[in-house]
């Protein structure tokens, strides 16, 4: 709050000294214009900080577990301000990619599970991947854990990701090596997701866009493919929903992309989860209605915690003036994966 008010008040005070020495004469030059300026000013940084710049919720299904974030990862219970000439949700989604900044970092250790098909050009087999299919990600943790068996060991995902590391640690229980998992922006009812998505002004925006690019990454392997699925059907598709009806339900033996869908869902399996997890959702992502957001079944976990913002958008979380260097989903993630390895201990206790 202090530091978005300073900066307020430096932008005010260079505008009004812009105004004061470059604009001398006509309707700025009277005053009228710098008074209408600073008065929109005034009135649209109040509406900013009473209706948008709001804390997060805070869903947990245990006392033990919010404490402990409120204890080390704070930023989960501080005010969220989005960046304040971009807070909308498509705004937010659409250019977060293209402001922040992308910085070299070193990593120690760290393993970047890409799903088949995506990493580079060679498919040697004819499956791709499904937000229902855990076995390459059971395959990738297992055998990270057997070679580093003492390392502390956590993961995240992202969106989709996300979805595919919830369902994995919503089927696996507390059996998992790892000891804790964050997700951004999961779609939790692909249902909802879709319907959101074929909405006109989605679908123009991100639906058809995404289904070109699915299209095309199937494309590259379509040798791979042409005997087991009509490619020439799937490269028609429109929408994400067509694109799974003739592609991914029919690749993963389903006989219907409504089963698909349910058991592609992650909310169904949150009961389930057994070890501590921070899912971010903003409740203005058009990838993820707010309405399928499992919250009530989150309340039922106690390792699960739901951190929902009110803007935000699909892994967007921009925040400031010029979001360049971080993103408030950025931040949850470092101060959570900390916690969790200097503190992680403390929750066995509580």
């Amino acid at each position: 709050m202090q530091r978005l008010a300073m900066d307020l008040r430096v932008l005010s005070r260079e505008l009004s000294l812009y105004l004061e020495h470059q604009v001398q004469v006509g309707f700025f030059g009277s005053g009228v214009g710098l008074s209408l300026i600073l008065g929109f000013s005034v009135a649209y940084a109040c509406y900013y900080l009473s209706s948008i710049a709001k804390k997060p919720q805070l869903v947990t299904g245990g006392e033990s577990f919010s404490r402990f974030l409120q204890d080390h990862c704070p930023v989960v219970t501080e005010t969220y301000y989005p960046t304040v000439w971009c807070w909308e949700s498509r705004g937010q989604t659409l250019l977060r990619p293209f402001i922040t900044s992308k910085p070299p970092v070193q990593y120690r250790k760290c393993v970047v599970f890409n799903n088949r098909g995506m990493a580079g050009e060679n498919l040697l087999t004819p499956r791709t991947y499904c937000c229902a299919n855990t076995e390459d990600l059971e395959t990738v943790i297992h055998h990270v854990h057997s070679l580093y068996p003492s390392a502390p060991f956590l993961a995240a995902g992202v969106s989709m990701g996300g979805m595919l590391l919830l369902n994995y640690l919503g089927k696996i229980g507390p059996k998992t090596p790892l000891k804790a998992a964050a997700t951004f922006s999961v779609g939790w009812n692909i249902f909802a997701c879709s319907e959101s998505l074929e909405k006109p002004l989605n679908w123009l925006l991100f639906n058809y866009y995404l289904t070109t690019c699915l299209q095309s990454s199937v494309n590259k392997h379509r040798h791979m493919f042409v005997k087991l699925i009509d490619m020439d059907h799937v490269m028609k598709a429109k929408s994400i929903r067509e694109f799974d009806k003739r592609f991914t339900s029919v690749m993963f033996g389903y006989q219907t992309n409504d089963d698909y869908y349910t058991d592609a869902s992650p909310y169904h399996r949150l009961k389930s989860v057994g070890i501590p997890v921070l899912c971010l959702n903003s409740v203005d992502d058009v990838f993820s209605p707010s309405h399928a957001i499992p919250i009530e079944t989150a309340k039922q976990n106690p390792n699960v915690a739901l951190v929902l913002t009110s803007y935000g958008g699909h892994i967007g979380f921009l925040e400031g003036i010029w979001p360049r260097q971080s993103t408030y989903m950025n931040r949850v993630f470092k101060q959570f994966v900390q916690a969790m390895i200097e503190h992680g201990h403390e929750l066995s206790n509580m």
